[in-house]
């Protein structure tokens, strides 16, 4: 499976308008790619929690046009990264996940709402569901950056079938060695690959680490950039999740369930 992740770089100074053309630029430079992913609220900013009611969509929105339309381009599935999702008089921190169709075939509404120095959890409504989506790549595990810290909606993933975790995220300094120690605890202790995409740049006051990468199931980095605007590619073999687990049975041999 062929994967990339475009690592967007945010800027105080870009409009939300142009950010938008450019990921659609990025996304027309992708080649043979099965699987793209892109970072948490790129186009808000996670820090811009003024911004979230006036920027809120419809889960049938432009961003989920824009990002279908890509997904059908590139014959890829896309990992949108998420937006600000408006469902009634509620607000939620969704990710998306298109189909080579174009189909929306995986929507998650992150459950962990970050608290420490942010308004996320003041302004959202908490997802409650646990996704993980069937594909001919693998199964899929959606999860949204503080989502990390959480390793118990990890092992439900485990459980509904779980090859492959995706997270979108918007992580910022100084918590870098947090990120670092996170996404390979989350791949290893559950014998998955893990594919992470996370913004760099800045917005409204935070300065985000970059550092997005994939991890495979021994949970070492085979790929992944520093703290600059970046498109990283891998190839991961899904074989190696069902050798690993063979080889080295941690899954089964679990006691608490």
């Amino acid at each position: 499976m062929q994967v990339t992740i475009i690592q967007l770089r945010l800027s105080e100074t870009e409009p939300p308008r142009s950010r938008f053309e450019r990921v659609r630029k990025l996304l027309k430079l992708v080649h043979d790619a099965d699987l793209v992913l892109l970072p948490e609220l790129w186009q808000t900013g996670f820090c811009s929690f003024d911004r979230y009611a006036e920027a809120a969509e419809p889960i049938d929105g432009k961003t989920a046009s824009a990002m279908a339309q890509a997904a059908r381009d590139l014959e890829a599935y896309v990992l949108a990264g998420s937006i600000v999702e408006r469902e009634h008089d509620k607000l939620y921190n969704t990710s998306l996940l298109f189909a080579p169709t174009g189909e929306l075939v995986g929507r998650y509404r992150k459950i962990h709402l970050f608290r420490f120095q942010s308004r996320e959890a003041e302004i959202l409504t908490p997802g409650t569901e646990i996704v993980v989506v069937p594909t001919e790549l693998a199964r899929l595990g959606m999860s949204t950056c503080y989502d990390l810290r959480f390793p118990e909606l990890y092992r439900r993933q485990l459980d509904q079938g779980a090859e492959v975790f995706l997270v979108s995220a918007a992580w910022p300094y100084p918590r870098l060695d947090d990120w670092a120690l996170l996404v390979r605890a989350r791949a290893l202790e559950n014998l998955c690959f893990l594919i992470a995409a996370n913004c760099s740049g800045e917005n409204a006051g935070c300065t985000f680490i970059g550092r997005s990468c994939v991890v495979d199931p021994w949970g070492q980095v085979i790929a992944g950039a520093g703290d600059s605007e970046a498109v990283i590619r891998a190839e991961i073999d899904l074989a190696t999740v069902s050798r690993r687990r063979s080889t080295f049975p941690a899954v089964d041999d679990r006691v608490l369930r």
